[in-house]
């Protein structure tokens, strides 16, 4: 297709979806009383949550539903006594559920394991009470250094079983970035794996870890657990290391779930700031399960038959939340994926989804713009009638990568639910139900008990159309309870950046006249053309606004006369070609868009752009090899 061919198609694409009728029949959560649900949450927050809280089994029933008294350390159902863990997997036990697959997992060489609820409960307990033979108590901070193997799954909830606090560092992280993240959360034990397989490779991970704990940092770490994954030969250290198998083997006995207080902390995760340095956010057990619960099964319309599938690694928050704690809360089956998802061939994930008959797909735009680029062939040979649900998660997805998603995946009949969350807020914020009217590239609405708004930098709201900072006006029970040793970034990043206390996103978005809201990118970046502050988001909105781009990501460099102005790296839309003549007319469109303040001092196009593990685009790291500086701290920089 021509340039011209590309343009008229993108133009003639229905603006706004409608659900299905039978689907908006058997929704769970039906318009009217999605409609009662927000009057409720707006008359009376607390008692939306409280009732939320209801839902869930506690040791103790709390004394009052928030603690608003120091800000912004909000403490959620004080008094309240629970485990996330009894409500995980517990009380599943006493129900019909205690038989139904739990979690469905398939490694990339094609082995697969599969649990029931007491299956996983029983491991569970198991490690568990193994964690406890190696010393490990309530407070305790466990670090896993894991893959998407079930023994992570099982780490994650043996450590909250206990009332240890797991946190997990990515596999894919260097010795250095482990190390880190030891040193900052003071885990004395560590569970890891042997290897495991990634793309046809096996990738060894127990020499990282040795690598990590070389020298002053071995007397850190008391114990190292390693999962037999892919029996590579591993060096094992007498009185440090131990077999995972050989730990639970003799444990028989059932072991007891700890009460917890709800705001004691269930995880701590680490996320990048705009410096590159790696925050701990942490997250408690009362406050995180209430919203976690709640907006999951409303947002994905959970069934007792559904399989649920979220694409993330367990160790970013959208794994906790939406492979581990969400599903489990909710009582489905979830499946986990070890591998690369174009291994052997592109057709893996669809593979997968007819395999096990999955019905909820959760997963990243980048994703989809990569499986894009091989073409419909390959979900073509695959059933994916049992698909009923779509999902997208990470970052803002365009309206070409969503129709595409919609029409070759879901049939144009699977509503694809765009969801805007972070690590910080720990559930789902703004997002629609499936019964909800759908704009291609809007998250839609903040969901019932959450009020979110877009401002101007003195913290004005800004009417339909007029671009601003996202913001959070008031607390939800799933919110961080802070970062790891430093209340005063918590409280400057996320409180004070803003005037009036609400929460800051950190990102730009705007309302449209239907109160659909656009994330239009990171506020990370203020370029200073001329004297004039101009937000790199709302530069890569211009251009993103073009139908020749797919992607796009401004940043600063220097400029003899106007102080600095804006280089754009691009990612084109398939049927146009980078030319001298597409960069003319780039320039004058978003000139058009902004007014002569936005200064394009080159264009470069390029494949694909780099971004985090969780699919932030990483423009610092453009920057620094365009000013050919160090570009800093590069764990989070995903390198496949």
């Amino acid at each position: 297709m021509d340039q011209n061919g590309a343009l008229d198609s993108l133009f003639q694409e229905e603006r706004v979806f409608r659900p299905l009728p039978q689907l908006v029949i058997e929704a769970n959560v039906n318009p009217q009383e999605l409609e009662a649900y927000r009057r409720q949450a707006a008359q009376d927050p607390l008692a939306y949550w409280e009732e939320a809280a209801d839902e869930l089994d506690w040791f103790k029933k709390w004394d009052q539903v928030l603690d608003e008294s120091n800000p912004p350390f909000y403490r959620w159902f004080p008094g309240g006594r629970c485990n996330i863990v009894y409500n995980a997997l517990d009380r599943h036990i006493e129900t019909a559920n205690k038989n139904k697959l739990a979690l469905i997992w398939e490694g990339e060489p094609g082995d697969n394991r599969k649990y029931t609820y007491y299956e996983l409960y029983r491991a569970v307990n198991r490690f568990a009470g193994a964690l406890r033979s190696l010393g490990v108590a309530k407070g305790d901070r466990v670090a896993l250094y894991m893959p998407s193997l079930p023994e992570t799954v099982i780490a994650m909830l043996a450590s909250a079983k206990i009332g240890a606090v797991h946190t997990l560092v990515f596999a894919g992280f260097s010795p250095k970035a482990l190390r880190e993240r030891l040193r900052d959360s003071g885990a004395r034990l560590l569970v890891t794996a042997d290897g495991f397989y990634r793309n046809g490779q096996v990738i060894q991970l127990k020499p990282l870890v040795d690598e990590a704990l070389a020298g002053a940092e071995a007397e850190r770490v008391d114990s190292v657990v390693v999962v037999r994954r892919t029996k590579v030969d591993v060096e094992m250290q007498d009185g440090r290391d131990f077999w995972y198998d050989d730990l639970v083997r003799n444990e028989r006995n059932e072991a007891p779930t700890e009460v917890m207080e709800a705001g004691d902390p269930l995880f701590l995760l680490h996320t990048s700031g705009a410096t590159g340095r790696p925050k701990g956010i942490l997250h408690s057990h009362g406050g995180y399960m209430v919203g976690v619960h709640r907006t999951l099964t409303h947002v994905f319309d959970i069934k007792p038959t559904d399989i649920f599938w979220c694409t993330a690694d367990p160790g970013w928050i959208t794994g906790h939340t939406a492979v581990v704690y969400g599903p489990l809360l909710a009582g489905t089956t979830t499946v986990l994926y070890e591998g690369h998802p174009n291994y052997p061939q592109a057709d893996r994930l669809w593979h997968i989804v007819d395999k096990y008959g999955v019905t909820i797909f959760y997963t990243v735009p980048t994703m989809i713009r990569m499986l894009m680029r091989f073409g419909v062939q390959y979900p073509r040979r695959h059933d994916l009638s049992t698909l009923r649900l779509l999902g997208t998660v990470g970052e803002p997805i365009g309206p070409e990568p969503w129709m595409w998603f919609y029409k070759n995946i879901g049939r144009s009949e699977c509503p694809l639910l765009d969801t805007w969350w972070q690590t910080e807020t720990g559930m789902f914020m703004l997002a629609p139900l499936p019964i909800s009217l759908l704009k291609p590239g809007s998250v839609t609405k903040p969901l019932p008990g959450v009020e979110a708004d877009v401002v101007d930098r003195d913290g004005n709201s800004l009417p339909s159309g007029k671009g601003g900072f996202l913001v959070i006006r008031r607390p939800w029970p799933a919110m961080a309870a802070g970062i790891l040793g430093d209340e005063e970034r918590f409280r400057r990043e996320y409180y004070e950046a803003i005037p009036g206390g609400a929460y800051f996103a950190g990102d730009v978005a705007k309302k449209d006249e239907d109160g659909f809201f656009w994330i239009q990118g990171r506020a990370d970046d203020v370029l200073n053309i001329a004297g004039h502050r101009v937000g790199t988001a709302e530069l890569e909105a211009a251009f993103g606004s073009h139908p020749a781009v797919c992607e796009a990501a401004v940043v600063g460099v220097p400029d003899a006369i106007k102080g600095e102005a804006a280089k754009a790296f691009l990612v084109l839309n398939p049927g146009f070609q980078g030319s001298t003549d597409l960069i003319q007319d780039l320039k004058r469109h978003v000139r058009g868009e902004l007014g002569p303040v936005a200064a394009i001092k080159g264009i470069e196009f390029r494949e694909t752009l780099p971004r985090t593990r969780s699919g932030k685009i990483m423009r610092r790291v453009l920057k620094a090899r365009e000013l050919n500086v160090d570009p800093g701290d590069l764990t989070m920089l995903d390198q496949e």
